[in-house]
């Protein structure tokens, strides 16, 4: 597997793309505004064929440049259905530039899974920051894509529309119980491991709600 990250827009959002290094095959994780050209520039560079558009939530700062990746690479989008409202009418949240709407065309499910080449990613329903928010387990690489439920010390606010403290301790309770050794790449700031952030983690599961 091969992989690339680039920050990316006015919140710093993470920009994944992962690649299977025999079929050449490639998704992208939260494209955000503005990296079609960056992307475009990647793949063309690696010889890569992009094959799917995945994001972990629907919040603007997520999708921004998926119409346009899309209609470049000829790349599906996925989504969790509960967030592809987000998507598809990107102009009910509170947007700082315009967004085109974007359609998924495969639906992310608990349990499901993405494959590309040798690449496995089993997709986990984490909802908390959004109804249909996602993480993507990749066992065989030792990796988390965990979108806006997991930081680095932190976790997604759960004051916007969509969110739900609830939620969150559940879902945070449940990426808990994987390895320490799993590498964590949210969607915003620097990496981290399960088990640097086991501590906290623990405290939520003790009290069962969010810190004040």
């Amino acid at each position: 597997m091969e992989a690339l990250n680039r920050v990316v827009g006015v919140l710093a959002t993470n920009l994944y793309v992962i690649a299977d290094e025999r079929t050449r095959e490639a998704i992208a994780i939260d494209t955000a505004l503005p990296c079609l050209e960056w992307i475009a520039g990647e793949l063309e560079a690696r010889d890569w064929t992009l094959k799917l558009i995945v994001s972990t939530h629907g919040h603007w700062d997520h999708i921004g440049d998926n119409a346009r990746v899309a209609e470049h690479t000829g790349a599906r989008i996925a989504a969790h259905p509960l967030d592809a409202y987000r998507l598809a009418e990107p102009s009910g949240q509170s947007l700082p530039f315009e967004i085109p709407p974007s359609v998924p065309a495969v639906e992310l499910a608990e349990g499901g899974e993405i494959r590309f080449g040798s690449v496995r990613l089993d997709v986990l329903h984490t909802p908390g920051h959004t109804e249909g928010s996602v993480c993507l387990l990749d066992n065989d690489n030792g990796r988390l894509y965990s979108g806006d439920t997991l930081f680095a010390g932190s976790f997604g606010r759960v004051d916007l529309p969509g969110g739900s403290p609830e939620a969150m301790v559940e879902s945070l309770g449940r990426l808990r119980r994987l390895d320490d050794q799993l590498v964590v790449l949210p969607g915003h700031g620097p990496s981290t491991t399960i088990g640097r952030e086991r501590a906290w983690l623990e405290w939520l599961a003790r009290e069962g709600r969010l810190p004040v």
